[in-house]
């Protein structure tokens, strides 16, 4: 359809939408978001119109901060069939420091959706909500607006459209959890196979000794856990290290955008690291319980034992374990550590998408 073209309100009129959306978790949300979406449109106005949806896979933007007008003219959303075309993209998009959920033009059918901007909780429905938001602007159709949404995304005028912002309140927090949700942490502790079973080994070891045993039994909390940081700071700092995930700034106007790509891959590998710690101090309890004998045990430390003895055990053998891990992080591939760097994953992707029109020329 060619902008500023309208579907015809005649009866049995057919409104299509095509959503557009980066690999990852945008492309899922576009999954799941476009089997639903023709019932929440659907008007008890106008019950003979027929919504359809589709979604392509495909990475887009250049740069988060591109322009607009940019975004519109890299996507073409005239080119298409489609009658309204939604590009939902993982990248963050800020104006100052203000995070932008949507930008909408209704001269050319477009909507271009962050899917960080709208946080890291009920991330579906506020996808769903902002999308819906946007096809009722595209459409100059109000009653198709989600009740409340108006309100909840804040709305100005921009050159060629209009741009709403992330809920106030905690909005730089949302937009990092967000990115940090995109990042899909879990992915990184499977993917850390090699680091896990090499962590596991090494905290194996250090049960057969004794004197670790001691240690367990006199360092108390305080040192225990101050062990236990610092094995989960040892940990990230080498995984970011050994595969150079620390995104440097080209210029000072990239400096912004390097502190919250550095923030991003360092909040998601230490909560991969943490479920790491943590599925290691499992496991070694568990081995600690079936392969050492209570009377062994209280022979060494002079004193009866009990299971909090096995758990205080096999809380110094995980933080043992994990900077074991740590050095054998540097023989896990790449490709399963780089997915939690932000910087890294979006410039992988966009070459990626190049590729094909290389080759064709």
């Amino acid at each position: 359809m060619k902008a500023n073209e309208h579907p015809q309100s005649d009866a049995g009129e057919q409104v299509s939408v095509l959503l557009i959306a980066d690999p990852g978790e945008p492309a899922a949300l576009a999954e799941r978001i476009a089997e639903y979406l023709p019932e929440r449109l659907r008007s008890p106005d106008r019950v003979e119109r027929r919504w359809t949806t589709c979604v392509r896979r495909k990475p887009y933007l250049p740069d988060e901060q591109a322009d607009f007008a940019e975004v519109i003219d890299t996507v073409d959303p005239s080119s298409e069939e489609e009658d309204v075309v939604v590009y939902l993209t993982d990248l963050p998009r800020r104006e100052d420091t203000l995070p932008v959920v949507a930008d909408v033009s209704t001269d050319h059918n477009f909507a271009l959706i962050s899917v960080a901007g709208v946080g890291g909780v009920h991330i579906e429905r506020r996808v769903r909500t902002v999308t819906e938001l946007a096809i009722a602007r595209v459409l100059g159709e109000p009653e198709l607006m989600p009740t409340g949404a108006a309100r909840q995304f804040p709305s100005a005028q921009i050159r060629g459209g209009i741009r709403y912002f992330a809920p106030s309140g905690l909005r730089r927090l949302r937009l990092l959890s967000g990115m940090v949700r995109a990042n899909r942490p879990w992915r990184l502790v499977t993917g850390l196979s090699k680091v896990l079973v090499g962590a596991f080994a090494t905290g194996a070891i250090a049960l057969a000794t004794s004197t670790i045993w001691l240690f367990a039994d006199t360092m108390g909390p305080w040192r225990m856990s101050a062990a236990t940081v610092l094995s989960i700071v040892a940990m990230v700092l080498w995984l970011i290290l050994d595969h150079e995930l620390w995104e440097r700034p080209k210029s000072p106007q990239e400096h912004d955008r390097s502190v919250l790509y550095n923030t991003t891959t360092v909040v998601t590998l230490v909560i991969g690291v943490v479920v790491l710690h943590v599925a290691l101090f499992g496991l070694l309890l568990f081995t600690a319980s079936l392969t050492l004998p209570s009377e062994l045990l209280s022979r060494v430390l002079g004193h009866g034992v009990n299971f909090s003895d096995y758990l205080t055990l096999a809380w110094l053998l995980a933080s043992i374990a994990t900077i074991g891990g740590a050095l054998g992080s540097g023989l896990e591939d790449d490709a399963a550590v780089k997915e939690a760097a932000y910087g890294v994953r979006q410039r992988q992707r966009l070459e990626e998408a190049r590729q094909p029109s290389n080759e064709a020329g």
